[in-house]
């Protein structure tokens, strides 16, 4: 494989990463919003788009975007508003660390929900913590855009892929054979 099919390889997984993010993004705001207006909060519009675009940030920007609805929810003349925003917090993580980002991840970038969920804690384990959180994401989508293509690649280059793990067929070890035409039709023509 050439350089620029590796440049276009992962250029387009982290473009269907990205993508995948905007749409995680746009429906945490979503519900965010949703959210926010059945409690009541003020300005939730204004802090549904701030979610949306601190879940760019990873594990961090949504601490930040639940900041600011709960203090206004604190001092507001309903103090049970904080604990709903701190309540709505939890269900919008919970919605987007078990459902939105997997599902976003499998439709646009193609890498399975176990996948998603599983990565960042076995990258976790092998580079420091940090880096893990980070870095999961974009390098899931990057090793499944070159595993699609080598998968790609397998199948255009003649292997048959077969249920059984044991047996691999390439197309030209078959042959077909042609079988005799109908004596009826023989006879029409």
């Amino acid at each position: 494989m050439e350089f620029h099919e590796h440049i276009r390889t992962t250029g387009s997984a982290l473009k269907n990463w990205f993508v995948a993010q905007c749409y995680d993004s746009a429906a945490v705001a979503a519900l965010w919003l949703v959210g926010l207006t059945l409690i009541g909060v003020p300005w939730a519009p204004l802090w549904a788009l701030m979610a949306g675009v601190l879940q760019f940030i990873p594990w961090f920007g949504q601490t930040i975007a639940m900041i600011f609805p709960a203090l206004v929810g604190l001092f507001s003349s309903n103090h049970m508003r904080f604990f709903y925003v701190l309540i709505l917090y939890v269900v919008v993580m919970v919605a987007d660390g078990f459902f939105f980002q997997p599902y976003f991840m499998k439709r646009r970038a193609r890498v399975p929900f176990w996948a998603s969920l599983l990565t960042p804690i076995v990258l976790a384990l092998l580079i420091p913590f940090w880096w893990a959180l980070f870095l999961a994401p974009p390098l899931l989508a990057i090793g499944y855009a070159y595993w699609h293509k080598r998968k790609a690649e397998n199948n255009q280059s003649g292997e048959i892929v077969v249920q059984r793990q044991d047996v691999v067929i390439k197309a030209e070890d078959v042959v077909i054979k042609q079988e005799d035409p109908d004596p009826q039709q023989q006879l029409l023509q």
